[in-house]
């Protein structure tokens, strides 16, 4: 395990750009004290990310056992390996994860798995970089349960799968907090998919997932997330962040399937990859490559 700390402030960039918002609604109620609506502020809380150590970040989620904390991963060429981030991004710590192999890791999410009351991270080997090969890997080990924890070889899992319509690329990675199913949404310029792969996954045969549909009006995406009481969905492009509300009764799929129909103003971002809610639903984080750019921000956007 690396630790880092932020050398100083760096100094962002900070333009705008549109990000899509959109409405629906979920199985699981809203938590206790949470406004259950779509605004969100179009300013972010900005925090900088020293330059050097995390930047090519693909992926984003909130730390389930450690509140504060944000994980995230490397892109293709970099460690096989996690970093945990403060949310103020004054501390990064990277933990290897023994047994996997980072091809081209592009999503990242935390949510529960095979054993029940359990967390787990799920790391989503899904880009294209050798995406001839036509199997992609879906990575899933317990989190630790603090900073000074590491990740053990033999609880690492290996869920591989393959597309029913050919190789795609994909950056995008939900993990739904209800049934545990996970869904890949591909990244197209136009009829970005919605693939499935339902619980519980095979750790010893390669699955086929299924397609369930199409997401309308977003191409490119770059990353997703879903709240950790499944009833609220982002997905993210280079220059938007679409939202959807899941009605009671929904699945993922049939949520994604509809169009986003709101838009909000945020900061645009050198190459913008990750997005994740916060734990408590009260906002949600953004964070991009660095680019050709000096340095990122960890970009925080509370819900009004």
């Amino acid at each position: 395990m690396k630790i880092y700390s932020r050398l100083g402030g760096q100094a962002g960039i900070i333009l705008s750009s549109l990000v899509f918002c959109v409405t629906c609604s979920c199985d699981p109620s809203p938590d206790p004290g949470v406004e259950d609506q779509d605004q969100f502020e179009i300013t972010p809380e900005k925090s900088a990310i020293a330059p050097g150590i995390i930047d090519e970040a693909s992926g984003l989620a909130p730390s389930a056992n450690m509140p504060g904390y944000l994980w995230t991963i490397q892109d293709s060429g970099k460690p096989n390996s996690l970093y945990l981030i403060s949310k103020d991004g004054t501390s990064v710590k990277e933990y290897n994860v023994p047994g996997s192999s980072n091809r081209d890791w592009e999503d990242v999410a935390v949510g529960p798995g095979p054993d029940n009351g359990a967390s787990y991270i799920y790391i989503g080997d899904i880009g294209n970089n050798n995406a001839s090969a036509g199997t992609s890997t879906i990575y899933r080990v317990p989190e630790i349960a603090g900073t000074d924890g590491a990740f053990k070889q033999e609880a690492v899992q290996k869920i591989n799968f393959s597309y029913p319509d050919g190789p795609r690329d994909a950056e995008s990675l939900i993990l739904d907090p209800v049934t545990k199913d996970i869904f890949i949404i591909s990244k197209e310029n136009q009829n970005t998919g919605i693939y499935r792969l339902p619980f519980p996954q095979s750790v010893s045969e390669t699955m086929t997932a299924e397609k369930i549909g199409t997401v309308p009006g977003v191409a490119m995406a770059t990353g997703g997330s879903i709240s950790n009481d499944g009833s609220e969905i982002l997905i993210r492009t280079y220059l938007a962040v679409s939202y959807w509300k899941r009605n009671n009764g929904e699945t993922v799929g049939q949520t994604l399937t509809k169009s986003a129909n709101k838009v909000l103003v945020v900061a645009l971002e050198p190459q913008g990859e990750s997005v994740c809610f916060d734990a408590e639903r009260k906002g949600f984080y953004t964070l991009s490559e660095k680019s050709n750019a000096a340095s990122v921000n960890l970009n925080y956007y509370k819900r009004k």
